[in-house]
């Protein structure tokens, strides 16, 4: 007997409603998104999506902890000893990464960070100490990125790492919210150029 909380056409309900609920708040953020539409959009009845989520705040704390999640993955396959480059050149194709993402005008290639973080953080508390872990996590990896790189020698030495790991992030995410509002991703080049500063080679 098939189980009333799974869809026939998606084997993984749950993994489809919040792909779909990103796909939707990526266009139009999370406050504007109704549940109507979502499961009409994902094509499933309002039952399957509340055996899975309480409501539509832990549907986005499901959601902000998938993506961070995912997030994490791809970090520490970027940053790692496998990844192409030394320290120093992994850290900066991360952060270049970022100025391609702001060039691509699909909608699917926003930071949820950036998109959510100011949106939410005032409205839903779950929400907020998820975005807080993942972007926590977020620095702690380039802290560790940025250690790893003065150990092998492709970063200068730094007093603190953790701060400059901080720094860099806060800057970041503040210049890509300037250039999504601006649709200009100019602030983020400059922006490169003054992170290969900060993040200087070993002499």
């Amino acid at each position: 007997m098939r189980s009333m909380s799974r869809h026939p056409l998606y084997p993984d309900t749950q993994a489809h409603i919040l792909d779909t609920g990103e796909m939707l708040i990526q266009h139009r953020g999370f406050t504007a998104l109704g549940l109507a539409e979502l499961l009409r959009e994902a094509g499933v009845p309002k039952g399957s999506f509340y055996h899975y989520f309480k409501s539509k705040e832990d549907f986005g704390v499901a959601l902000l902890s998938r993506y961070f999640a995912d997030y994490d993955t791809a970090l520490q396959l970027g940053l790692g000893e496998n990844a192409p480059g030394n320290q120093r050149e992994r850290l900066l194709a991360y952060f270049a990464r970022w100025v391609e993402r702001a060039e691509c005008h699909d909608h699917s290639n926003t930071c949820l960070a950036v998109k959510l973080s100011a949106e939410v953080s005032d409205l839903s508390e779950p929400m907020r100490e998820v975005l807080k872990r993942g972007m926590d996590q977020v620095m702690a990896r380039l802290a560790s990125a940025i250690q790893a790189g003065i150990a092998e020698g492709s970063l200068a030495p730094h007093p603190q790492p953790g701060v400059l790991a901080e720094s860099l992030y806060a800057n970041w995410l503040g210049m890509a919210l300037l250039s999504k509002v601006a649709r200009d991703s100019t602030p983020l080049r400059r922006l490169l150029v003054e992170t290969a500063q900060r993040l200087q080679a070993e002499p």
